[in-house]
């Protein structure tokens, strides 16, 4: 599953061989509506290719509409599952979209970002752009405290039949979608992905691995995982091989995070929560 590692929306690797990945691919709008959209990544302006990832990169979405819209965006992984990407809970996660702007995801003002950490294999990012707000209950739904909403649908049949429900009331040339495609592929940073903490438990969770990142990267991934979880760095230490960082949730909850270069190449992340 891809994180927003605060995000946080993280890669090394060859591109992958250029496909066309039509929006038609998940859900089809009957008319040829004025209402236009546009999703591309931080490594294919085009929207057309197949760009390259690997866990611990960070990826940048990109979308813009040539008309005010809503726009909603998801990010269906190689195994089926989906993370809505806007709109979020966060400050500059909402999701209408002036007239020939662009709106990035994660924002140049968030302080997170949306970091690879799932299994190889090819992601699909769906815009779906409507001229009105849509309800999107019976697709995903937000948690108490969590930034992001949870999608209750796999795949994209399933995202398909869910979002042809959703727009059936909106007339047709009043929404249109769009797609882009990238794909995770192996790669030297391997970063251990964060689990998702339990509320209401205290954890610890400690991982050793190698990677080819420095320092500074494993904690950046590691905090941009943390933000996904609603936690804000408050302090960060560091000494000669050595960083520790502080978090805080708006609600109360608390993290330590803990990375030690052992040696060169060698990491030990140690992550204490409390929800």
């Amino acid at each position: 599953m891809n994180k927003l590692l605060l995000l946080p929306l993280a890669l090394l690797a060859s591109a992958a061989s250029a496909q066309k990945v039509s929006a038609q691919s998940i859900i089809v709008n009957p008319t040829e509506p004025d209402l236009q959209v546009k999703v591309w990544t931080d490594r294919d302006a085009t929207g057309e290719k197949t760009p390259g990832y690997a866990v611990g990169d960070h990826i940048r979405i990109y979308t813009s509409v040539n008309q005010d819209a809503y726009v909603y965006l998801f990010n269906v992984n190689p195994d089926g599952s989906i993370n809505q990407i806007l709109p979020n809970r966060f400050a500059n996660g909402a999701n209408f979209v002036k007239a020939n702007t662009v709106k990035q995801f994660p924002d140049a003002k968030d302080k997170f970002t949306f970091d690879i950490v799932g299994a190889n294999g090819l992601n699909k990012v769906l815009a779906l752009a409507s001229k009105t707000e849509l309800n999107l209950d019976q697709i995903s739904s937000f948690k108490s405290g969590e930034p992001f909403a949870t999608v209750t649908v796999r795949g994209e049949q399933k995202l398909a039949q869910a979002l042809s429900i959703v727009v059936k009331e909106v007339r047709q040339d009043a929404w249109v979608t769009d797609t882009a495609a990238y794909r995770t592929v192996q790669g030297r940073a391997g970063f251990t992905p964060l689990p998702q903490a339990r509320s209401g438990v205290r954890s610890t969770w400690k991982a050793t691995f190698s990677s080819d990142r420095n320092l500074k990267q494993v904690n950046e991934f590691y905090t941009g995982q943390l933000a996904q979880q609603g936690f804000e760095v408050s302090t960060t230490t560091t000494t000669r091989g050595r960083v520790v960082s502080r978090y805080e949730t708006q609600d109360g909850g608390a993290a330590t995070l803990t990375v030690v270069q052992s040696k060169p190449g060698a990491y030990v992340v140690t992550v204490v929560r409390e929800l």
